[in-house]
């Protein structure tokens, strides 16, 4: 395994690098970002009745059209949800104009569909089976978790490839807003989907087994209760089975 370093972060963490602080900063760093096409990230404050979304970009202000807030191999368009959701979140994008209003201050036309398409082509298209990488853990559902793995671009991390003991809902292993290691399973594929696996990150069972020994007193969570025993989480990749007891409920 790989860990693959990455300028396509997971929306929420580019903010926060100094190389974009410098850029929103001036209008000049606008320009610069812009010319350069760089990818850079913003708070949406508000989606409007056309279904653009209001960014905040430092002191300044932008808007992502319609047309430009999801990027989709295929070409589809994107779900009123999947615009709508973002609102009150970190968005990236590339500055595709800039316009003025009558005070001079820039107004901002973005492209996130720009940002996840440069991600998609030059970054998760590159991927190969075995490669780690940064992500961001956004819901969580009873099967799995989706986790945006670059630029708001949304994969499945399912429950069975969590780890190797069995739980019975994500939320057991992660929370929502979550920053976690994944390894890509599958690469894209035509239509750029990605399958990717944690439970490899957390160990072998002998690297788990070696951390106890015989006559140790250890914390456990109970997984499940068969006729013939009780299997007991020690860690997520190693699980006991324990006698059943009937004085012991």
């Amino acid at each position: 395994m790989f860990m693959k370093q990455n300028e396509y972060l997971p929306e929420g963490k580019l903010s926060a690098t100094s190389a974009v602080k410098e850029y929103i900063s001036t209008p000049e760093g606008l320009e610069r970002a812009m010319l350069d096409g760089i990818i850079l990230e913003g708070r949406s404050f508000l989606c409007d009745n056309d279904q653009n979304l209001h960014v905040t970009v430092g002191m300044f202000s932008g808007i992502i059209p319609k047309d430009e807030c999801v990027y989709s191999v295929g070409g589809d368009k994107a779900k009123d949800i999947a615009i709508i959701s973002r609102v009150g979140k970190p968005v990236c994008f590339k500055i595709i104009d800039i316009l003025h209003d009558q005070d001079s201050r820039p107004k901002l036309v973005l492209s996130r569909k720009a940002a996840q398409r440069d991600c998609m082509l030059f970054y998760l298209d590159k991927l190969c089976a075995g490669d780690i990488i940064d992500a961001r853990v956004t819901h969580l559902e009873p099967f799995g978790a989706f986790v945006d793995i670059g630029c708001g671009i949304i994969s499945l991390l399912s429950i069975d490839c969590m780890s190797v003991s069995r739980i019975s809902h994500p939320k057991e292993r992660f929370d929502a807003g979550q920053y976690i290691k994944v390894i890509i399973k599958t690469p894209a594929d035509t239509y750029g989907r990605i399958t990717l696996t944690h439970r490899e990150l957390l160990g072998t069972w002998e690297e788990n087994a070696s951390l106890f020994t015989i006559g140790q007193t250890a914390a456990g969570i109970v997984r499940s209760i068969e006729s013939y025993g009780v299997f007991v989480e020690l860690t997520p990749n190693l699980a006991g089975l324990a006698e059943l007891r009937s004085d012991i409920k």
